[in-house]
């Protein structure tokens, strides 16, 4: 199977390539549209700063190769907050594939930390995605999330319900990291390389 991850300015990248690599997949690392567009399964993942993040993906026309994509696309944490309409961060206008935007979580209480960062739960999961997984813990961390959406397939509680993945058509997201996430997060990605569409 041929699979690329969109090489751009948000890190991260390397342990997506290594968690490929357990479930014997050598990813190809590229920014080259061609690439891009011919592979069986495109990555985006990222962590990073969203305008910064879309000046950099405009300048070299990704946002709209991105936008074209046929085969099943999984955004990561920033990838699936840039898959969006528009984000807070920055108040920058996203690629626009969900129909929602990016909100900075907002403290109600002392503990209520910003950044969401460690491990939380997921819940009332549904897609191919999430073959198997209920209720499962994965590994979160991030200081903007996507509100609860018609394109929710998965929910996590901080300091409100919010979106923990996202599809529509042949695009997925999770907004924690399926490759940091142990063998739940194991079984996330291969669902997403077992997906038809």
């Amino acid at each position: 199977m041929n699979v690329a991850i969109v090489k751009y300015n948000a890190g991260n990248i390397y342990s997506v390539v290594n968690a490929l690599g357990r479930l014997g997949v050598s990813p190809l690392l590229t920014d080259d549209p061609d690439e891009l567009r011919s592979a069986d399964r495109v990555l985006f993942p990222g962590q990073g700063e969203a305008r910064g993040a879309m000046e950099y993906l405009k300048a070299r026309g990704l946002d709209e190769v991105i936008r074209s994509l046929q085969q099943p696309v999984l955004g990561i944490c920033v990838g699936q907050q840039l898959l969006c309409q528009h984000s807070e961060e920055g108040d920058v206008d996203c690629i626009g594939i969900f129909e929602t935007e990016v909100k900075r979580f907002r403290p109600t209480r002392h503990e209520e930390k910003v950044p969401c960062m460690g491990w939380n739960k997921l819940y009332d999961t549904s897609s191919p995605l999430m073959n198997g997984i209920e209720n499962e813990y994965v590994y979160f961390v991030h200081s903007f999330y996507v509100p609860l959406c018609k394109e929710t397939i998965a929910t996590a509680d901080y300091i409100q319900p919010y979106s923990a993945a996202l599809h529509k058509g042949n695009f997925y997201a999770t907004q924690f990291h399926p490759e940091k996430s142990g063998s739940v997060g194991e079984q996330i990605l291969k669902n997403f390389l077992q997906l038809t569409v």
